[in-house]
């Protein structure tokens, strides 16, 4: 059975999603991020044979929709993000899941693509099984997903700069670089900026994400 790892940031206004500001607000960028999780939520529970476990970094509690993601939770492994930077937090969360689940393979995502359904997730997983590592890379050049036969050869991260248009092929060089056999994913559009958030929503119109956009441009216009 396969660990699906969603790292997250509790949707707090001011501090996610903020290069959505503008034209969102911080309170629409939270409500954004939160839909965003939510739908991502739900895909990994409908992909059979999987673990599901998240990554959390601040507290629902102080987040929009705290409530309705708790509850989106049950049955999940809930873990503290740890570390001094995104790589650091990154490689910490994969090897916490190695010590929780040893022997599991692990595909790491994150809440900025809620475009991904239990197909591509089970797709991805398929394609771990004959490979050492997968990595999906996004069109801004980073990567929204990462998968590893061993979750402990994330400690190559640390090494890795973050947020870069480099940070995909830096990543793809650093798993071959240690003799891992790695093989690609889909390529995918991760949700940085109001451009980004439209595109992803016109290919999910039936989802939370796509319903929260909408309702942002209604503000919109209205403020115009």
């Amino acid at each position: 059975m396969t660990v699906v790892l969603v790292m997250a940031k509790a949707p707090v206004p001011g501090l996610v999603k903020t290069r959505l500001c503008p034209p969102a607000t911080p309170v629409q960028a939270a409500e954004l991020a939160a839909a965003a999780l939510r739908d991502t939520l739900d895909a990994v529970r409908e992909t059979p044979g999987v673990t599901p476990v998240l990554a959390l970094a601040g507290h629902l509690a102080e987040a929009v929709d705290g409530v309705e993601l708790t509850a989106a939770l049950a049955g999940w492994s809930v873990l503290p993000q740890r570390g001094t930077d995104l790589a650091d937090r990154l490689a910490h969360a994969h090897l916490d899941v190695a010590e929780t689940f040893p022997d599991r393979r692990v595909l790491q995502i994150g809440m900025d693509t809620p475009q991904l359904t239990p197909a591509r997730l089970a797709a991805a997983m398929c394609r771990l099984e004959d490979a050492d590592a997968a990595l999906g890379y996004a069109h801004d050049g980073g990567w929204w997903a990462l998968g590893l036969r061993d979750p402990r050869q994330a400690v190559m991260l640390r090494a890795v700069p973050m947020s870069t248009p480099d940070t995909g092929r830096s990543t793809w060089s650093a798993l071959t670089g240690r003799g891992l056999r790695a093989v690609p994913l889909p390529v995918l559009r991760d949700v940085d900026n109001w451009s980004d958030a439209r595109d992803v929503a016109a290919a999910i119109p039936d989802g939370r994400f796509a319903r929260q956009v909408e309702a942002v441009r209604r503000a919109m216009v209205v403020r115009a």
